[in-house]
């Protein structure tokens, strides 16, 4: 960055405030103030979990120095951030979750044999109260943001040394993931093969990973059922899929940091674009009402979960005979997963079902099969669902997205994958290849597996999934 550009930079947003630069002002702004009783911090259940995932990266890149990248704040406009959320690779190899400090690095130096000879967490350290940044800087000052904790707190906190980030330079020649964000490069790509060795290893989670994903799904859960109290009140509203948006949000912040993705509150016609995200229309008596929608919690784990609901509480026989058909698809794919299945083939087994459907319900052109669909490079079954049946799942709710073919989509599945099973039927208002009656209806039941050596577990089975158990749900909601 040049001397002008940093200028310019330092001097940004200027005019909305000023800080008193006389050194009479720093004395009195830096006294009174009580000291901070001192706090034996427990080691974090996450530490010796990220320890033993560092290790297995270090294997990975013998002879390396390795540097992953929490991130800086983004940009919203003008003076105005996003919530901080680290990035998920710095996250799941440090265990640092929404607590984590922004800028903060992690950097790894292997030996030649892939072992690990140095970790190092540097960090911005608090400046304490009589430094100006204590009450002049909007951006780091703890008058603004709080305090943050010391290099010795996180250090006990997650069992790594600690370092000031000031002490901090990229080494020559290191691998890196994420953003430097506070010193200056000429390039600022990712090493692919790090990026990737990164995902690959987020496949698998460990037992606290598990538990925290079981956390994501129950809260989530809660989202739910704060929607069916508000689905009056949404009805009610010009712009109701707003009030099923935010009834689901207060949930996310309530139990967790935040939503994992940008909510789907998808009625009627809605429901048929897949990432439908505005959330601006009406929820109609009569129709179907499609929530998708995952809490992450304070470890950043998300969920991911969809449910289709009828927003008068019970099905006409048009829709529940489309939401019965993607329930069937969705058991088949349950009742082929186990480990050694390729993830590929849980999705064969859903279009299996979907191409089957078309045929039944006269969607495929005259004279054609299911098989025929399924054989064919049309595939005119998939026009009725172009995505796939499912995705990994973890700290990204679509997880290890870098990895190799070969290690996700054409792998086997193993236990300790977590993912999505989540087919489902969507036919416009304006698709004239399909009856009148089916037009306007979309529907999706989505729902977080866990692979296990017995098979897979639902994580997200509390909800409802039958066309039965939802209607009874609503109508002990009202009640």
């Amino acid at each position: 960055m040049s001397d002008e550009a940093q200028q310019k930079e330092a001097e940004r947003n200027r005019n909305r405030s000023s800080a008193v630069k006389d050194p009479a002002h720093l004395a009195y702004m830096g006294s009174g103030w009580a000291s901070r009783s001192a706090e034996t911090l427990a080691q974090h259940e996450v530490a010796p979990y990220a320890a033993a995932r560092r290790d297995a990266i270090a294997e990975r890149f013998p002879g390396k120095t390795l540097v992953f990248y929490a991130g800086v704040h983004k940009q919203r406009s003008n003076d105005t951030d996003y919530r901080f959320r680290p990035h998920s690779a710095f996250t799941h190899l440090t265990g640092w979750g929404r607590h984590a400090v922004p800028g903060s690095v992690p950097v790894i130096e292997t030996t030649s044999n892939g072992e690990i000879a140095s970790e190092v967490l540097y960090l911005l350290p608090t400046a304490g109260h009589g430094t100006d940044e204590f009450f002049a800087n909007p951006t780091i000052g703890e008058f603004w943001v709080g305090p943050r904790p010391s290099l010795g707190d996180v250090s006990q906190l997650l069992d790594i040394e600690t370092r000031d980030l000031a002490g901090f330079t990229e080494p020559a020649n290191a691998l890196r993931i994420g953003s430097i964000g506070l010193q200056d490069r000429d390039s600022h790509e990712d090493d692919f093969d790090l990026v990737e060795a990164a995902a690959e290893l987020r496949l698998i989670k460990d037992d606290y990973e598990v538990r925290e994903m079981q956390q994501a799904c129950d809260a989530s859960a809660v989202g739910f059922a704060n929607v069916l109290r508000e689905l009056e009140r949404a009805k009610a509203h010009p712009r109701g899929e707003r009030v099923v948006e935010t009834a689901f949000f207060a949930a996310a912040r309530e139990l967790g940091n935040e939503i994992g993705y940008d909510t789907i509150a998808a009625s009627g016609d809605h429901a048929n674009t897949l990432h439908w995200i505005n959330n601006d229309g009406p929820v109609v008596d009569g129709d179907l009402l499609l929530l998708d929608a995952g809490v992450e919690v304070d470890s950043l784990y998300t969920a991911d979960i969809t449910r289709t609901i009828p927003v008068n509480g019970k099905f006409s026989p048009v829709q529940r005979k489309i939401y019965e058909g993607v329930r069937e698809a969705a058991d088949a794919v349950f009742a082929i997963a186990k480990p050694g299945v390729t993830y590929s083939e849980m999705h064969d087994e859903a279009m299996r079902v979907i191409a089957k459907l078309a045929e039944e319900w006269g969607l495929l052109p005259a004279g054609v099969t299911a098989a025929d669909s399924l054989a064919s490079k049309e595939q005119w079954h998939r026009r009725w669902m172009v995505h796939g049946t499912g995705h990994m799942l973890g700290l990204d709710v679509h997880d290890c997205a870098a990895a190799r073919r070969e290690t996700y989509q054409g792998a086997k599945l193993e236990p300790g994958m977590v993912f999505t099973i989540e087919p489902g039927l969507y036919f416009h208002k304006e698709d004239l290849l399909v009856p009148e009656e089916f037009r306007g209806i979309g529907v999706r039941i989505e729902d977080d597996v866990l692979m296990t050596e017995d098979g897979p577990v639902n994580l997200s089975g509390s909800l409802p999934r039958s066309a039965d158990e939802v209607e009874a749900w609503m109508a002990a909601a009202k009640n």
